[in-house]
């Protein structure tokens, strides 16, 4: 308990202690033959020491019809303080408004699963001082997002080491219209085992226990929590340790920030632990 409020307590002043620095930049993709605007939180360097320090890196992948600007400005707003206060990178991706994180099996011009999985860790590993190793290496999002990074850490194992989820769409196919998945999957008549092979709910029947450090969280007024209550029992019944949590709220940014909080603390312990 005093370690929790310790931290709590050096998030809260980070502000007036550290200047984490903010680069916005564009980062090119091969996959998609375009420029993607990314951004970049890495903690203040202390002065003191000589040698370079490296840090643990987070992605953070925003919800759909957002983008990383927004996603710092008006979503989750204090993740400069938390970069600084636990010692960390925090990379914001671009999942371009409504890709889902899927490499689509109908347009080329749709990689954004490739995107972040190689081209933006290469990237990041290769322009900042991180740690490149899947122990300090880890993914979390909300909403589409959420969906994002449990699908994404599920299908490479290899790279991230903890992945959490905050309101995800994790089982998307209650909402066969109006959020762009046919655009990327087909329409669901016709597609009905695409769409199911690119849930998350589905991919978790590949894991085994200890493979990723998850944590995942609802709100209880959220519409997507029946999803995050099936996907919980499921990894249950698949005996797979995860971290589980629900408490009022809706599907909205200030439920989003309140539970980034935490899931930045839970992945922080796993990097300390590991």
């Amino acid at each position: 308990m005093k370690r929790l409020l310790f931290i709590l307590t050096a998030i809260f002043f980070a502000d007036a202690v550290f200047a984490a620095k903010v680069d916005t930049l564009k980062v090119y993709s091969e996959t998609m033959k375009k420029d993607i605007t990314c951004l970049f939180i890495s903690p203040e360097q202390s002065k003191q020491t000589k040698e370079k320090k490296h840090y643990p890196t987070v992605y953070l992948l925003h919800g759909y019809t957002g983008d990383a600007r927004r996603t710092l400005k008006l979503d989750i707003p204090d993740l400069k303080a938390q970069a600084d206060a636990l010692q960390m990178i925090i990379v914001l991706a671009d999942g371009g408004y409504n890709s889902w994180y899927f490499d689509s099996p109908l347009n080329e011009k749709i990689r954004y699963e490739s995107f972040i999985t190689n081209e933006l860790v290469q990237f990041t590993d290769k322009t900042y001082p991180t740690i490149a190793d899947r122990s300090k290496r880890a993914i979390y999002g909300w909403s589409m997002g959420g969906h994002g990074a449990l699908y994404l850490a599920i299908r490479h194992k290899g790279l991230y080491g903890a992945a959490g989820s905050i309101c995800g769409a994790v089982d998307f196919r209650a909402a066969t219209k109006g959020y762009d998945i046919e655009k990327i999957l087909g329409d669901y008549a016709g597609h009905e085992k695409s769409w199911e092979e690119h849930t998350v709910n589905y991919n978790v029947s590949s894991l085994k226990n200890q493979e990723l450090k998850l944590i995942i969280d609802c709100g209880l007024q959220d519409p997507l929590l029946p999803v995050n209550r099936a996907l919980h029992q499921k990894l249950n019944d698949l005996k797979i340790d995860h971290d589980y949590i629900e408490r009022p709220g809706v599907h909205d940014n200030t439920y989003w920030s309140k539970a980034s909080a935490f899931q930045l603390l839970f992945i922080h312990n796993y990097f300390s632990q590991s």
